[in-house]
């Protein structure tokens, strides 16, 4: 159980199936209020669509650039959102569970009360990313980008982190502990207030040049 607490989506008993359109979509689309399953959504770019109150459940995303998306209320189950490009996104009260979002791209995306569930998120980008209330449980985000993300109670817990980007990123309070990586990049003077376990001091004290001795 996490100790962060996130608002989860807020989702009507009974939602009704729902069929996207074969053509493509277009600039300010908006979706709403059911269940999108079982389908491939393919070479599909537009700005600003909008989907909300919806279950995306076993779907691909393929060549998909949806620059300025808004998500609200969204759960993903099972989905392949690898490299998707969701830009500048603007996400609230959504879920990732079980998904793979591999090269997704979310620089520049607002991002609050959202929770990534087992996910496999490797070299996954939040540059430049603001986010709050945002929670990555058992996720895999190795060579991960958070350059320059401002984050503010955010909990990253049992991930795998190897050489993932940090620089940046002000990590004070934010829990490391559960992690497993062998190299991040960060800034020495971001570290202040960081929590890590013992084990992982070697890693921290070769970035600042110290030795350990037993």
């Amino acid at each position: 159980m996490s100790i962060l607490k996130i608002e989860q989506p807020k989702l009507p008993a009974d939602m009704p199936p729902l069929v996207l359109k074969e053509e493509r979509m277009e600039p300010e689309d908006s979706f709403h209020t059911g269940i999108i399953s079982q389908c491939d959504i393919d070479n599909q770019r537009a700005y600003k669509v909008a989907f909300d109150k919806i279950i995306f459940r076993n779907v691909t995303f393929s060549r998909i650039s949806m620059k300025e998306i808004e998500l609200t209320d969204v759960i993903f189950e099972k989905c392949d959102l690898s490299n998707v490009d969701f830009g500048t996104a603007t996400i609230h009260r959504t879920e990732f569970r079980d998904c793979k979002i591999m090269g997704m791209n979310l620089s520049d995306a607002t991002i609050r009360n959202t929770g990534f569930y087992n996910c496999l998120g490797d070299y996954l980008t939040l540059r430049m990313a603001n986010l709050k209330q945002v929670l990555f449980h058992q996720c895999s985000l190795i060579g991960a980008d958070f350059y320059e993300a401002t984050v503010q109670k955010i909990a990253l817990e049992d991930c795998k982190l190897d050489q993932a980007q940090l620089s940046g990123v002000k990590l004070e309070g934010i829990d490391l502990s559960t992690n497993s990586f062998a190299r991040l990049g960060v800034n020495v003077e971001n570290l202040r207030g960081c929590i890590i376990s013992r084990e992982q001091a070697a890693v921290f004290a070769n970035l600042i040049g110290l030795q350990l001795k037993d």
